[in-house]
C-alpha cells in the first residue's frame, strides 16, 4: 500500500509539472521571442529552399516549428523589404538537389533579379542537382544569381524532364473492381490511371505540352539572366550529366567550393565585421510599424489549397497542409470590398481545384467587390487550375507566371463499384432504401445502373456549362471557343496569354501593379494583408502584446492544455479568423474539377 501511494504520488507530481510547468515554460519561450536579436550593420542573409517550400505561409501554430517552413510570398515580400535596408549586403541562398514547383521557382527569380537590380548581389550553393521533379528550376535560379557555386566532385544532373503514371486498370480487371467515372472531356485525365492501362491519346498531348512548355521557359530564363543562347545551353546540359569541375569548364556554374568558401566569399564583399543572419529569423525581424496599416490601400488576400465549401472550424494546431474554405475566403473578399480605405483587391491564388458550388461562393463575392468599384486582379501561383480558375475567371485582371499550370476548365466525378470484389472474399454488400432510384447511386456495392449512369452524366453536362459560362462572360469570349479550348485541358500561363485565359505573365508584384493602374491610383500604395489567417493571431496580438510566432505558441499551448483563459481569447478572435489548414479530399458524388 505504501508502496502505491508513493507510486500514485509521483505520477500526479509528474502530471502537475507537465500541465503547469510546460505552459509556463512555453509562454517564456513566447514572450523571449516577442523581442527580436538586432541586425548587425552589415548583414548577409542566409536563404535555405532545401526544406519544406509552400506558396503561402502555413498559419497552423506549431506547424513549422523544428522545421523549414518558409514560403514563397514570405521570401518575395521579405526581399523587398531588405533591397532598401542598408544593414543588408547580400543574400546567400542553398539550392535543393531535386526541384522546385515551377511557379514558386519563377516567383523567387523575379524576386532574386529585383534585389539585384537594388545592387545587392546574390551568391547560389549546390550540393548537386539531380533528376527529381523539375530540377531545371532549381539549376534557372542558380543561373539567376551573381556566383553560381557548386559543392567539389558534385553531380549536375540537369538533362530533361520526365514523369511517370500508374495505371491500374488490369489490376481493378484482376480483382474485379469497377470505377465508373465521368469526364468533361478527353483532357480532364486526373482519373486516367483508374480507367486505362496507358496514356490516352489527349492524356499524352496535354502531358508533353505543358512539360515542354515549362522546359522551354526554364532554359529560356536560364539562358538570358547569363546572355546565353539558349539552344546551345540546352545542347551542353542535355550532352550531361557532369560533375562539378565538368561543369565548371562548361560555364555551366560560376565556382567550386564548400558552403562556408561561398558564404566567406560574399562576407568579404558585404564589409568589415559582416555576418550572416538567418532569412527567417531576418523576416520575423520586421519593426511593428509595418505591421499597422492606415489609410489608402490595396488588400492581399491568399488563397491556398483544394477548394470545399464551408468555414475552419480549427481544431488540432498540430495539423499541416492548406485548404480553402469559401465561407472563409468570400467573407474576406467581401470585407474587403467594403472597407472603404481598400481600393484594389489582390487575390493571390495556388489550388489544383475543387468543389464547384464551393468556387461560386468565391466567385460571388469576387463579383460583389467589383461591384463596389474595387478591381480585383488575381496572381497566380503554381497552380491555378479547374476551380482555381473558375474562381479567377471574372477577375479584373489575370497575372500568371509562364509555368503556372491553369486552365483544366472541366469536370469530373463518379465512384467505385466494390462490391464484385468484396464478393470474393465472401463479403456481401446489399441496399436499400426509400424514394427514387438515383438516392442509391453512389452506394460502393454495385455499378450504376443505365438510368442512374443517364442522370449522373447530365449532372456533370450541367456543371460542366456552368463553368464555361463563367469563363466566357469573364473573358469576354463566345462560349464556342471556350469550348474548345476547354475540354479539361491544362495549359501553362504561357500558353494561357497566348489563348486569352490570362491578361500578363509575370509575378505577384506584377499584379499589385496592375492592380494599381486599374484603380488609378499613384505613388507608393501599401499593401493590406487580408488574408483570413491572420485575424485570431493577431488580435492574440494585440491582447497579449507579444508577436505573430510568440501568439500560434500561445494558441497551441491552449489548445493542448486546455487553459479556459487563453480559449477564451482564441473564441473572441475567431469572429475574424479566417484560417487555412488541414487538407482533405472531396468524394464523389461532390463533382472534382
Amino acid at each position: 500500500m505504501k508502496q502505491f501511494l508513493i507510486t500514485a504520488a509521483g505520477v500526479f507530481a509528474g502530471l502537475v509539472i507537465f500541465l503547469v510547468g510546460v505552459p509556463i515554460v512555453l509562454i517564456g519561450m513566447a514572450m523571449q521571442a516577442a523581442a527580436p536579436a538586432p541586425i548587425p550593420a552589415n548583414t548577409v542573409l542566409e536563404l535555405d529552399l532545401r526544406g519544406p517550400l509552400t506558396d503561402q505561409a502555413p498559419h497552423n501554430p506549431l506547424w513549422g516549428i523544428g522545421r523549414n517552413s518558409t514560403s514563397v510570398m514570405s521570401i518575395i515580400s521579405t526581399l523587398r523589404r531588405a533591397e532598401a535596408d542598408d544593414k543588408v549586403k547580400g543574400l546567400l541562398v542553398r539550392l535543393p538537389e531535386g526541384g522546385l514547383e515551377p511557379g514558386m521557382a519563377d516567383e523567387i527569380r523575379l524576386a532574386f533579379n529585383h534585389f539585384r537590380a537594388a545592387g545587392k548581389p546574390v551568391y547560389t550553393h549546390s550540393q548537386g542537382l539531380y533528376p527529381a521533379g523539375m530540377v531545371t528550376t532549381t539549376y534557372m535560379l542558380g543561373r539567376a544569381s551573381d556566383q553560381f557555386w557548386m559543392q567539389p566532385g558534385a553531380s549536375l544532373q540537369v538533362t530533361g524532364v520526365a514523369t511517370e503514371d500508374l495505371f491500374l486498370k488490369r489490376f481493378f480487371e484482376k480483382y474485379g473492381v469497377v470505377p465508373q467515372y465521368e469526364q468533361r472531356y478527353e483532357y480532364k485525365n486526373a482519373v486516367n490511371g483508374y480507367l486505362y492501362s496507358d496514356y490516352t491519346p489527349a492524356h499524352k498531348q496535354a502531358t508533353l505540352s505543358w512539360m515542354g512548355s515549362v522546359y522551354a521557359s526554364n532554359l529560356a530564363f536560364a539562358a538570358a539572366d547569363r546572355k546565353a543562347d539558349p539552344a546551345a545551353l540546352r545542347r551542353t546540359l542535355e550532352a550531361g550529366p557532369h560533375l562539378a569541375e565538368d561543369a565548371l569548364a562548361l560555364r555551366l556554374i560560376d565556382h567550386i567550393g564548400q558552403v562556408r568558401e561561398a558564404e566567406q566569399a560574399l562576407l568579404d564583399k558585404a564589409g568589415d565585421d559582416a555576418r550572416t543572419v538567418d532569412f527567417d529569423d531576418y523576416a520575423d525581424n520586421r519593426p511593428a510599424r509595418e505591421r499597422r496599416g492606415g489609410g489608402d490601400a490595396i488588400a492581399v488576400i491568399e488563397a491556398e489549397g483544394p477548394i470545399m465549401t464551408g468555414k475552419d472550424e480549427g481544431g488540432n494546431p498540430f495539423t499541416g497542409g492548406a485548404t480553402i474554405y469559401s465561407d472563409d475566403l468570400a467573407d474576406a473578399i467581401v470585407r474587403a470590398a467594403k472597407a472603404s480605405s481598400i481600393k484594389a483587391i489582390v487575390l493571390r491564388v495556388n489550388s489544383p481545384g475543387g468543389s464547384d458550388t464551393a468556387s461560386e461562393q468565391i466567385l460571388d463575392a469576387i463579383r460583389f467587390a467589383k461591384s463596389k468599384g474595387k478591381p480585383v486582379v488575381v496572381s497566380m501561383g503554381t497552380y491555378a487550375a479547374s476551380g482555381g480558375y473558375w474562381i479567377s475567371s471574372e477577375a479584373s485582371a489575370i497575372v500568371a507566371q509562364p509555368t503556372t499550370l491553369t486552365g483544366s476548365i472541366g469536370v469530373f466525378g463518379g465512384k467505385f463499384a466494390l462490391g464484385p470484389a468484396l464478393a470474393r472474399f465472401g463479403v456481401d454488400v446489399r441496399e436499400t432504401g426509400v424514394g427514387g432510384e438515383y438516392a442509391g447511386a453512389f452506394g460502393l456495392g454495385q455499378p450504376f445502373t443505365a438510368e442512374q449512369r443517364a442522370a449522373f452524366a447530365g449532372w456533370m453536362d450541367r456543371i460542366y456549362g456552368n463553368f464555361i459560362t463563367r469563363v466566357a462572360t469573364g473573358r469576354k469570349m463566345p462560349p464556342e471557343r471556350v469550348r474548345e479550348i476547354a475540354k479539361g485541358r491544362v495549359w501553362t500561363g504561357a500558353q494561357a496569354k497566348t489563348l486569352g485565359l490570362v491578361d500578363e505573365v509575370g509575378g505577384f508584384y506584377q499584379a499589385v501593379d496592375k492592380a494599381k493602374q486599374l484603380a488609378k491610383l499613384e505613388g507608393e500604395v501599401p499593401l493590406r494583408r487580408m488574408t483570413p489567417a491572420d485575424g485570431a493571431f493577431e488580435a492574440l496580438q494585440k491582447a497579449l502584446g507579444v508577436s505573430a510566432a510568440s501568439a500560434r505558441t500561445l494558441a497551441a499551448a491552449a489548445w493542448v492544455f486546455g487553459d479556459p483563459r487563453a480559449q477564451a481569447i482564441i473564441d473572441q478572435a475567431a469572429e475574424a479568423r479566417l484560417r487555412s489548414g488541414g487538407g482533405g479530399t472531396v468524394l464523389a458524388p461532390t463533382p472534382i474539377r
